[in-house]
């Protein structure tokens, strides 16, 4: 993929130098960043954590999440370069007065981007310590990471407390999955091929599916996740962002509010969901003891620190409906979950059948054209069509087969290393643009639907479904779709090489 070079250079303020996400992901995407050359020669990249340490001391504990969490084969040259880059400051987030350490780190002549790898609890303090020194002015940037509040409530309030010091042109709310390559390629793929832009619709599609499950469990963050549950963790922002992306309205052009309008557009067609539908249209289940990739694995109530009690979903299906001309009668399949068989994501479109079958020696029932896009782990779009099997026949008839049209990011680009999305949405950061972002009213209108949801489940008073690890879920989201004669994708995912 090509990225354009930071067209200036910036001040890069990370908030939470330290924790997990860092020390994962933003380091190492820095990193890449760096070995690209794709950060301004005069950039610096300012670590802020509270814990004392010198600069040399947080330069070692950089190198060494670098080569613990990132890729293989670490360059000693790039990281001559990136280190060069690196300062530290130790910074109270909730004291005013720690920030007027900042006038020694950072350059009022370079634009100031401050990532915040920290709790949203403190994101107003931060917001407010920053002010305190003086070096907010209109050329700041602020990226704020989800998630942004328990429902639409306190979103607000965290929303109003950043805004207060920042005006929404200032403001990056990232979702990480806006910068997979898959996920950026849904766009080129609907409007700039025909084949697909203008059957893009009731007319020709018969329902949509988006999956995003995960193997692992609750990773030792049981304080957390149990407070969310997946339909916060993941519903809420990863699964809306893609559903709003693959159902849009063609944007009049690909700058930040046009791509945005729409998104927002879909949002807000989409169907209530609540106590008079919930049952219809909602699967909730909680994983229990089983075995994944072949290892034994605890239940949800069984894992460090659990409440015998939680009746936290681990596990959503949901059938949503968008309520507009262009998807009316087309239901999106929605589904994620923890400890499941595999680790995968992807969006599966399912064509109409086609309304008269010439082939019936051969296929009693014509199945339909499936468009497949893998966002995780192999990356890359898959097409099933029907296809004569070659050679004669003595009965003069046509024998069909299934087959796939496959296209992998991995194996088409071969020759190209492709980024992590975070890499991608850093740099957008860097350049300020604001479209692979989520704007405010987005996040405000994907908590209205989901509280709904929440609120119906908690009225309803009903446990979530048990089902068993390494399974993809409860039963009953088998006949979410079997009353329409429908069925899950996961069978046919194709394995990474």
């Amino acid at each position: 993929m090509v990225m354009e070079n930071s067209n200036e250079p910036c001040d890069f303020v990370l908030f939470g130098a330290l924790g997990d996400l860092s020390r994962r992901k933003l380091l190492p995407s820095l990193y890449q960043l760096e070995k690209a050359e794709l950060l301004h020669p005069q950039t610096s990249i300012v670590g802020v954590a509270r814990q004392a340490m010198s600069v040399s001391e947080f330069q070692q504990e950089v190198k060494k999440n670098i080569q613990k969490f990132g890729e293989a084969g670490f360059c000693e040259d790039t990281w001559a370069r990136l280190s060069a880059r690196l300062d530290y400051v130790c910074v109270d987030m909730k004291d005013t007065a720690s920030y007027k350490q900042f006038d020694e780190h950072v350059n009022p002549d370079r634009t100031m981007v401050c990532y915040l790898a920290t709790p949203p609890s403190i994101y107003g303090d931060i917001c407010r310590g920053l002010h305190s020194s003086n070096i907010i002015d209109s050329s700041v940037r602020v990226v704020l990471e989800k998630p942004i509040g328990h429902d639409l409530e306190s979103s607000n309030v965290i929303n109003d407390q950043v805004a207060e010091y920042f005006s929404e042109s200032q403001i990056y709310r990232i979702d990480h999955y806006l910068g997979k390559e898959t996920v950026l390629n849904l766009v080129a793929l609907r409007f700039a091929n025909s084949i697909f832009a203008t059957n893009w619709d009731h007319n020709c599609i018969d329902h949509v599916q988006i999956s995003v499950a995960e193997s692992v469990g609750i990773e030792g963050r049981w304080g957390y996740f149990d407070d969310a549950g997946q339909m916060r963790d993941m519903v809420q922002n990863h699964l809306l962002q893609i559903l709003s992306l693959v159902a849009m309205e063609p944007p009049t052009t690909l700058d930040a509010d046009s791509i945005r309008d729409e998104k927002l557009k879909v949002l807000k067609a989409l169907r209530p969901i609540d106590s008079s539908n919930i049952n219809t249209t909602t699967v909730r289940g909680q994983y229990t003891a089983g075995f994944v990739k072949g290892a034994e694995v605890p239940g949800y109530l069984e894992e460090d620190d659990a409440n015998q009690k939680s009746q936290t979903e681990t596990f959503v299906a949901i059938k949503a409906n968008i309520d507009n001309w262009r998807w009316a009668g087309v239901p999106f399949y929605l589904r994620t979950g923890k400890r499941m068989p595999k680790k995968v994501s992807e969006v599966v479109i399912y064509f109409k059948r086609q309304p008269h079958n010439l082939f019936g020696d051969s296929f009693q029932s014509l199945p339909p054209n499936k468009l497949v896009i893998r966002l995780q782990p192999d990356e890359g779009v898959e097409i099933t069509v029907m296809n004569k099997v070659p050679g004669l026949t003595s009965s003069g008839s046509m024998d069909l087969q299934k087959s796939k049209l496959n296209l992998s990011f991995s194996e088409a680009f071969s020759a190209d290393r492709i980024p992590d999305a975070y890499e991608k949405l850093l740099l957008e950061v860097m350049l300020g643009n604001q479209a692979l972002f989520v704007r405010r009213d987005e996040v405000e209108q994907a908590w209205n639907w989901v509280d709904s949801i929440l609120a119906a489940w908690k009225s309803s008073n009903e446990p979530p479904e048990p089902y068993q690890a390494g399974t993809w879920g409860p039963v009953e989201s088998i006949g979410l779709l079997a009353r329409e004669n429908r069925s899950w994708y996961e069978s046919k995912i194709v394995k990474k090489k």
